[in-house]
Order: structure tokens, then C-alpha cells, then sequence
């Protein structure tokens, strides 16, 4: 993989940020007001792939700042996780209209974006949140059939290894707030997130 400077980073990012915010792939530029790049340290060790902006998101044009920003805040305060220290990002740039499911075209429009993302920050684990940032990390790393079969309650907290990528899958801050009951559960599985970088 090929290594970059921080400086390369940033010019690189600044580049593919651009092409994010001015993509017009699919139909949901027509619905969003913003497309979200991913933001926090370009030198991160773990990088956090969600779904999809939600509304708060989409009109305040940055990462996690609606309930599920909470939520998320509290889960990294809880595991001893600065939230500065990591990099986050969507697999679907652009808000799902009525909090829908991504479609197949949706994803793929969007999968180069991530996967560029990848590449330039370089994390030592991805962190994807729920069944679809999951299922196409997966995807990309190519997965053993076994892996990608598998449900997401299987994987959830399990840390896989794809050809030297780490890849530990977590549940969505969002489902807590629809299901508070598996705080404390999540609440472990993110703090073993910690040890995994050390």
C-alpha cells in the first residue's frame, strides 16, 4: 500500500472531498442539501464507517452531531476513546430520504469514495457500524463466503483479519436509541476497541 505524509495526505483528501461534495452518481443529490466527507485525524488508527448521514447531519454538514452523535459520544467516552483521535466517515454520502434503506446503486456510487478514503488514511482497523457499512467492508476486503453469510448479531464485536486489515464490526449508536437495553453489551464491545490498537 502505498505510504503517504501528512501533507499528501490532506492534498489527497482535499481532492476527493471535493469529488464527493460535487457528485451527482445517484438520486440522492437531489434530496440532500449536503454530501458529507469524512472528518477527524488523518493520522488515525481507527477509522468508524457508518451508513448514511441523518438530518441533523445533513443540514449542520458535519459527522455524528444528531442523537446518534450522542449516543456515539458516550460509547467512546466509555470505552476511553478520544473521539479527535479517530476518523469517521458514511458509506452512502448523502441522506437516505425518510431514513430508508441505501439501495445497490446508492452503495456502489459511493463505494469508490470509501474506498479512496481507505487508502489515504491508512487505518490499522475499520470499524464499520451495522449491517451495511459491515456487509460491504466485507465485500471490498474480499471475505471468506463463511464471513459475508454471516448475520451481523454473528460478527458484531469480532475482530477479523483481511490480508493484514483489521476490521472489528460494531453496532450503529442509533440502534441504543431504539433498544437501550444493549447499552452495556456495546458498551464492552467498544472497549475492547481500545486494547485492539494498542
Amino acid at each position: 500500500m502505498e505510504q503517504f505524509s501528512p501533507i499528501e495526505k490532506q492534498e489527497s483528501l482535499d481532492v476527493l472531498n471535493y469529488q464527493i461534495r460535487s457528485c451527482k452518481k445517484c438520486g440522492l443529490h437531489t434530496t440532500r442539501k449536503h454530501a458529507l466527507v469524512g472528518e477527524g485525524n488523518i493520522n488515525a488508527n481507527i477509522m468508524f464507517v457508518a451508513l448514511s448521514p441523518g438530518a441533523k447531519e445533513d443540514v449542520q454538514n458535519k459527522m455524528f452531531v444528531g442523537p446518534s452523535g450522542k449516543v456515539f459520544n458516550k460509547l467512546l467516552y466509555a470505552a476511553g476513546i478520544d473521539r479527535n483521535r479517530v476518523f469517521m466517515t458514511n458509506l452512502v454520502k448523502c441522506i437516505l430520504p425518510g431514513n430508508r434503506k441505501p439501495k445497490v446503486d446508492e452503495i456502489e456510487s459511493c463505494s469508490l469514495f470509501l474506498n479512496d478514503e481507505i487508502a489515504i488514511i491508512q487505518p490499522k482497523i475499520i470499524v464499520p457500524l451495522g449491517y451495511y457499512a459491515t456487509r460491504s467492508i466485507l465485500l471490498k476486503f474480499n471475505a471468506n463466503p463463511d464471513y459475508a453469510a454471516m448475520s451481523f448479531k454473528n460478527i458484531n464485536g469480532q475482530l477479523l483479519n483481511f490480508s493484514g486489515v483489521k476490521v472489528y464490526p460494531l453496532t450503529h449508536p442509533s440502534a441504543l436509541l431504539y433498544n437501550p437495553s444493549f447499552e452495556a453489551v456495546t458498551i464492552e464491545k467498544y472497549k475492547n476497541l481500545k486494547g485492539l490498537t494498542e
